[in-house]
């Protein structure tokens, strides 16, 4: 008889652990709260009333989708869902490389950067007359600092990183106080803005660095494109094809159905309270093992129960984590005409509500979305990201969390525009903008509108059309990495026998609330239930961040300095080639090991 395990969230971690469980021949039970759409925060976001003529509805975003070369976990799910989208095999066929990153503030020139090695002589070349004639504002000195910190984060042993940069903000590490805004603009917050809502005052250093060097030596790696984006509408080319597959192989999927509470007989869970399929009265669903794939702030409601802490108080530790969370929320600008900007992502380095965006169009090369979506009037997608709710704006001088959906709007096309166009070239146009759509998790005083088509007075002569309501929450926050917290994630086995968490607040190499991260975590989970029901099938695959062998010397030096009790240090040439030679000699004589 299959046993039988319930997972509680059908985002990106809950239909990885569905995927490895039903191919391991588990039952596998799916309760998702969203009405019709899989993927949690990945998904693409139908908006209504937006098509005719036998169209799709246009596609709105929590967020852009955004693939670096360094996943692993996620891309190998992804290799094993069936696609036949575009003459292809599987779902992993329809990431396509975004070749270029532009960094753009006002009153500079933007900074086009390959997102991968050069492959030939002419881009290299290209590459470096890039650098060499485009003014980053950097003071004397700050260069060569920028470099240092990636060195010193190159070099830095295993222990510095999970017992000092763990506890050193990203803000302390890089020397942000010490240095010009341009230097916090494009190495400071760069990082920060792009991958992460976190601000670097704030998050860790040991996260920040290690997903920065994720990215610097994947960036060698040409056998890999460092960054990738989906060529659709994320459900269309991913998410709908991932359902299909899931349901196929016997997933019972259940959308519209809200987790409501644990049972339990105070030694294991027992079953799930839950709403389901939208009906009005509760059920109680039962199975031989549960997993947590739920967001941090629905998980600690549902934790916060003292018949669930007796038995494993550890789970206080998501409730304490729910509080660490931030918005990152999209918004989607649709044209009449495509306006390419850049061939990949944008970063809007000195917008105050840390802008980064990307052009969507060109990449969905077999859509025409003239004659599939929409009214027929949408040749152009500007998807935006929204990392920073907090600093003022530049018209109305206040916060995103404290606007109308109205002023969320205006102030992020004018914080493109003002970036982006100059007296000599418009790229932005009022007059080419047909329509917006802002994130519906974020959510306004009972306002039901979901788009508008602004204009130059937009914000002064049509409030009344569209309200005055201003935010009241957001739906879906994102859990950040900040300074110390890393003791509060929890392992995916919990104390509770029949429990696994498989979400961000779950210890794992990616450390990081990503779609990579969801799905380790997941993968984790189902590992440790094929261990407890004796299961003859394979594990899942974890894989471990990459770290050169190249850097393991130096890495050693670093580790004897800092078992010392000494800070980390740059040696001069000639005592690394004194400290190599000691190094060859313990390392022929297989005295040497170390752990990378």
């Amino acid at each position: 008889m299959k046993e039988s395990v319930i997972i509680m969230g059908g985002g990106i971690s809950g239909m990885s652990a569905a995927h490895e469980l039903i191919e391991r021949g588990f039952e596998v039970i799916v309760l998702e709260k969203k009405e019709n759409l899989p993927g949690g925060k990945a998904r693409s976001i139908p908006i209504s009333g937006t098509a005719s003529g036998g169209r799709k509805l246009l596609p709105g975003e929590h967020g852009f989708r955004f693939f670096p070369g360094f996943y692993k976990h996620v891309t190998d799910t992804m290799k094993r869902i069936p696609s036949n989208y575009n003459n292809s095999n599987s779902v992993y066929d329809q990431l396509v490389e975004s070749p270029n990153i532009l960094i753009v503030r006002k009153g500079f020139i933007p900074i086009q950067i390959p997102s991968r090695f050069p492959k030939s002589l002419n881009e290299l070349k290209s590459i470096i007359n890039t650098l060499f004639h485009t003014s980053t504002g950097l003071e004397k000195g700050e260069s060569k600092l920028i470099s240092l910190k990636l060195w010193q984060l190159m070099t830095s042993c295993k222990e510095r990183k999970d017992n000092i940069y763990e506890k050193l903000s990203w803000w302390e590490f890089t020397e942000a106080s010490n240095h010009s805004n341009n230097y916090c603009e494009l190495f400071v917050d760069g990082l920060t803005r792009t991958l992460v809502a976190a601000k670097a005052e704030v998050c860790n250093t040991r996260t920040n660095g290690n997903v920065l060097l994720q990215l610097i030596f994947q960036y060698v790696n040409n056998q890999i494109a460092n960054d990738r984006i989906l060529n659709g509408p994320t459900n269309d080319v991913w998410l709908f094809p991932w359902l299909e597959y899931l349901t196929k192989a016997g997933v019972n999927y259940y959308f519209n159905s809200e987790v409501l509470s644990l049972e339990t007989n105070r030694k294991q869970i027992t079953g799930v309270w839950a709403i389901v399929s939208g009906q009005k009265t509760k059920q109680l669903l039962s199975a031989d093992y549960y997993i947590c794939a739920l967001p941090v702030e629905r998980a600690a409601f549902l934790f916060n129960n003292k018949e669930i802490l007796d038995m494993d108080k550890n789970l206080s530790n998501v409730i304490t984590l729910s509080q660490d969370v931030a918005w990152m929320n999209g918004i989607q600008f649709y044209l009449e005409f495509d306006i390419e900007i850049n061939k990949g992502h944008i970063i809007f380095a000195d917008t105050p509500w840390a802008l980064t965006a990307i052009s969507q169009a060109q990449f969905w090369r077999s859509i025409d979305l003239e004659r599939e979506y929409g009214h027929g009037d949408i040749r152009g997608i500007v998807s935006v990201d929204v990392s920073d709710w907090d600093k003022n704006g530049i018209i109305y001088n206040k916060p995103a969390r404290d606007c109308t959906k109205k002023e969320v709007i205006a102030e992020v096309w004018e914080q493109l525009k003002n970036s982006l166009n100059t007296n000599d070239r418009i790229v932005l146009s009022d007059t080419n903008l047909k329509m917006v759509f802002l994130d519906d998790s974020i959510i306004f005083n009972h306002e039901i509108f979901s788009f508008h088509t602004p204009s130059d007075n937009m914000a002064m002569n049509e409030m009344s059309k569209y309200g005055s309501n201003v935010i009241s929450e957001n739906d879906e926050p994102l859990l950040v990495n900040k300074i110390n917290t890393w003791h509060l994630r929890n392992e995916s086995r919990t104390l509770i026998p029949n429990l696994f968490l498989a979400s961000d607040y779950v210890k794992t190499n990616t450390d990081l609330a990503t779609m990579e991260g969801a799905n380790e975590a997941a993968r984790r989970a189902v590992n440790d239930i094929l261990f407890d029901s004796k299961s003859l099938f394979e594990k899942c695959k974890i894989w471990e961040l990459y770290e050169p062998d190249v850097l393991m010397f130096h890495k050693w030096l670093d580790k004897r300095r800092y078992e010392k009790g000494k800070d980390w240090k740059n040696f001069p040439l000639l005592a690394i080639v004194f400290y190599y030679i000691v190094f060859l000699l313990l390392y022929r004589s297989k005295t040497f090991i170390y752990d990378k």
